[in-house]
């Protein structure tokens, strides 16, 4: 009889938890249903609700099935440290963050004056700030950092007219 496998601590849960969220962001970002989602990670629809939900039971190769159907990959526990830093400890150009830190983005901000009421933009608000001013970004000002994070929502979600910019 196989044993069964210690139960998951606290701490492991809750970053469970907070990947499945990542995904149901990522997922809802990229409009797509979880039907589809579920189909191109080749698993059922509830197997993608209980990765959603950060179920622990849920076996890895699925966590990374449906991350990999997402576009998403796992970076290093430090890797938001890392960014924070101007470091590149991986390529973070295939990294979107599930909301977007306005004080970790200089220029961001910068062009996003007329939002108030928030610190945080989700992705798809981000890309649209960066792409409808990009003619108004002092690029050789933006961080390593920065300029991953609007390549990456380019590259994720799509970019519009300056999406074939090479100086980012």
């Amino acid at each position: 009889m196989p044993t069964r496998p210690p139960p998951p601590s606290d701490e492991s849960t809750a970053q469970l938890q907070a990947l499945g969220e990542q995904i149901r962001a990522r997922r809802k970002a990229l409009r797509v249903s979880s039907t589809a989602a579920a189909e191109a990670a080749g698993m059922s629809r509830v197997t993608l609700h209980r990765i959603e939900k950060g179920e622990p039971s849920v076996a890895a190769g699925a966590w990374a099935n449906a991350m990999g159907a997402l576009g998403m990959t796992l970076l290093a526990r430090n890797a938001e440290d890392a960014r924070a830093s101007g470091a590149s400890p991986a390529d973070l150009t295939q990294w979107i963050p599930v909301r977007v830190r306005l004080a970790d983005y200089p220029q961001l901000k910068a062009l996003a004056w007329q939002v108030h009421g928030t610190d945080t933009l989700t992705p798809i608000e981000a890309l649209g700030i960066f792409e409808r001013n990009a003619r108004h970004l002092d690029t050789a000002a933006m961080s390593v950092a920065e300029r991953a994070l609007w390549q990456a929502l380019r590259t994720g979600l799509g970019g519009g007219a300056s999406a074939d910019r090479s100086d980012v």
